[in-house]
């Protein structure tokens, strides 16, 4: 059987969007063709970072392990996950009645039946409009007091109904610049922007579960 090259996976809750707060398993693929400047996981990708070992999961034995977690749903995020081909794994995890969520930029042919995605869009690589069409929400990174700007000028043929998430960059979210852009837009345009946070960051969840790479890092 086919098998996928995983960075980590761990049993943790969902820390953004309109699942915020659910119990949910994390499958992380390895690898990213985008590289954004700011990446919060670099070591999916980057060659400066790059682990000692990258290990490789059949479908079956990673829909094993989240099963045996009990989550509400599974989310396949990265790195990039369409970068491969996830059909064999969606189908796995429906198989032991899992829903499937999926984190992506959308630059790539989705493969794969999801129950939720969530488009987090890069401005240079721009998403396929078949995958705008299959969103169920977006996430827009924020990374100065600018790009918020750039970024409605990027997203007006996109909007829709669905939810359009304004994050503050990890690095900067105590910038009031960055937080007052974001207020902003949200109180003078209101649906469907809304703003964002990485709750899950605040609260360290990630690191609960000792096969998360953060947990796993914090040990050394």
């Amino acid at each position: 059987m086919k098998s996928l090259p995983i960075y980590e996976y761990f049993h943790s809750w969902q820390g953004e969007g309109l699942h915020m707060g659910r119990s949910a398993f994390f499958i992380r693929t390895f690898g990213c063709s985008v590289g954004c400047d700011w990446c919060d996981t670099a070591e999916t990708w980057h060659p400066d970072y790059r682990p000692e070992a990258i290990f490789h999961y059949t479908a079956d034995t990673l829909a094993e392990l989240a099963a045996a977690a009990s989550p509400e749903f599974v989310v396949i995020t990265g790195g990039e996950p369409t970068l491969h081909d996830l059909a064999p794994l969606t189908k796995e995890l429906h198989a032991r009645h899992l829903p499937c969520h999926l984190e992506t930029c959308g630059a790539f042919r989705i493969r794969g039946d999801f129950d939720w995605i969530t488009l987090s869009p890069k401005l240079n690589k721009k998403p396929l409009p078949d995958n705008i069409g299959q969103t169920d929400e977006i996430k827009l990174v924020i990374e100065n007091e600018n790009s918020l700007d750039v970024w409605i000028d990027t997203l007006a043929p996109w909007i829709t109904s669905h939810p359009i998430w304004l994050h503050p960059e990890w690095s900067q979210r105590h910038n009031k610049k960055v937080l007052e852009a974001i207020s902003r837009k949200v109180k003078e345009a209101g649906a469907p922007f809304r703003a964002g946070y990485q709750l899950h960051k605040l609260y360290e969840v990630d690191a609960l579960d000792l096969r998360c790479r953060i947990a796993a890092c914090a040990s050394r």
